[in-house]
């Protein structure tokens, strides 16, 4: 683990190296993530960076035999706590990094995009979570309820690396269990992103779009799930300058055709069929109520086959199968959703009533993600993202038995000095034998070779 003793080593190798490249350390101090005294925050932050990869929560490292050399339970709080740092620029400034580094890998010719989605921000057992609420989970069969917020995520794909770009923890007005509390500084960042997390979805969305769009992130898509895809928000995507590609649903949405307005259904029975392509039933290029020319294409639904689904692109120029492999990306926004609850203990490693503290370990969270992304584009391999999540624990933890493994080699290697050549030259034959075999992961440890003696 990280100790206080030795602030300028604080990572191990895996780790290290990847937090130079991605310039993490100076992403924090460009958002004036900083303190006058004390732990620095860059510290600070490492320290709850690595704690996942070592398997332990905060609370069991201070209860452990080496917690006297951590700081104490106060000073992360009062770091995740913090009103006027600004995450949300941290976030940019890292993403915006890694999504350069990885265009440089990309073919310029392959489509990138925006992902926009929302997903459960679960916090049942919680009483005085400030402005937490009463949400419906859209997702569930049952349309059951939860305690928590609606986490609102941007991403950006090229269809092989997903990068989280930026996210809003949504409260609601109507459902509001608790408010703001009356003790933030209105001048802070922490009390701006209160005030947008009272705003609808819709609302925040073009915000979001140009924010990334700023700060020098390119795409070619917006990708919406069927809750977003309505034509006030298209409309407002396409004035930024991009197009979107969605699926619809059924709802009371109107299409134009022949001057007639036509619901989804409708639309169906008029749109010309598609033949020669699998799963693609019908097409048609129409008009929405607002104005905007989109291409709509109807496929089958895999699940139910006698049922179709529909797929809305403002780009009419693209063929049926581009919009369909294309929307197809979207799921990259899944896993990780996935990946950030289930492997890197989103909204359960720390347990805080504060606004702040949630949108300071979701940013932690999400920048745990950037390096997993990152180490698998590096990688360029068939590895998924949870498999390197545990690489990097092994990392972590195996560390002092790398050490001893050095030590044992450099230690044979002083025992055959003394011996004379014939037994040297079967030792060392055996030896380099036994390193040959060892997998790829352990020889990297070793940093002499025996034939090098």
């Amino acid at each position: 683990m990280i100790e206080h003793n030795d602030q300028n080593n604080q990572l191990p190798k895996e780790l290290k190296s990847v937090f130079r490249e991605l310039e993490i350390v100076k992403h924090l101090r460009k958002a004036s993530i900083t303190k006058k005294f004390g732990f620095t925050t860059s510290y600070l932050f490492q320290l709850v960076f690595c704690l996942i990869f070592h398997h332990k929560s905060w609370f069991t490292l201070l209860n452990s035999k080496k917690g006297d050399r951590y700081p104490a339970k106060d000073s992360v709080y009062r770091f995740l706590n913090h009103s006027k740092f600004a995450w949300r620029r941290f976030l940019t400034y890292l993403s915006v990094h890694a999504i350069q580094k990885v265009e440089q890998l990309t073919d310029t010719k392959r489509p990138k995009v925006f992902i926009i989605d929302d997903s459960m921000f679960d916090r049942n057992r919680s009483k005085k979570v400030e402005l937490f609420a009463r949400c419906m989970d859209h997702s569930s069969l049952t349309k059951r309820f939860y305690k928590g917020f609606r986490m609102l995520t941007l991403g950006w794909s090229d269809g092989f690396t997903f990068m989280p770009l930026d996210f809003t923890l949504l409260s609601s007005k109507k459902a509001q269990i608790n408010g703001i509390s009356e003790n933030i500084d209105k001048r802070s960042s922490g009390y701006k992103r209160r005030v947008e997390a009272l705003e609808s979805a819709p609302t925040v969305i073009p915000g979001m779009l140009e924010r990334a769009l700023q700060a020098g992130v390119s795409a070619d898509y917006v990708l919406l799930d069927t809750w977003f895809t309505q034509q006030p928000l298209i409309q407002s995507i396409v004035e930024l300058g991009l197009d979107v590609i969605g699926m619809v649903k059924a709802t009371n949405q109107r299409y134009l055709v022949n001057n007639k307005k036509l619901s989804l259904k409708e639309l169906y029975k008029v749109a010309a069929p598609v033949s020669g392509k699998k799963g693609i039933m019908r097409s048609i290029q129409i008009t929405m109520a607002n104005g905007v020319q989109v291409k709509v294409v109807f496929i089958q639904n895999r699940n139910k086959k006698s049922e179709w689904l529909a797929i809305l692109s403002t780009d009419c120029t693209l063929s049926e199968q581009e919009i369909v492999r294309i929307y197809g990306m979207r799921w990259d926004i899944e896993v990780f959703f996935k990946t950030t609850k289930s492997l890197l203990r989103l909204q359960k490693e720390f347990q805080g009533m504060s606004y702040d503290l949630l949108i300071s370990h979701t940013t932690i969270v999400f920048s745990r993600y950037i390096v997993l992304s990152w180490q698998n584009r590096c990688h360029n391999d068939q590895r998924i993202l949870g498999g390197i999540f545990y690489e990097l624990c092994d990392e972590v933890n195996e560390l002092d038995w790398a050490v001893a493994l050095q030590q044992l080699i450099e230690l044979l290697e002083d025992a055959l000095k003394k011996t004379n050549k014939t037994i040297q030259k079967i030792i060392k034959s055996q030896l380099q034998q036994w390193i040959d075999g060892l997998p790829n992961y352990i020889k990297a440890y070793l940093s002499i070779s025996v034939c090098e003696v």
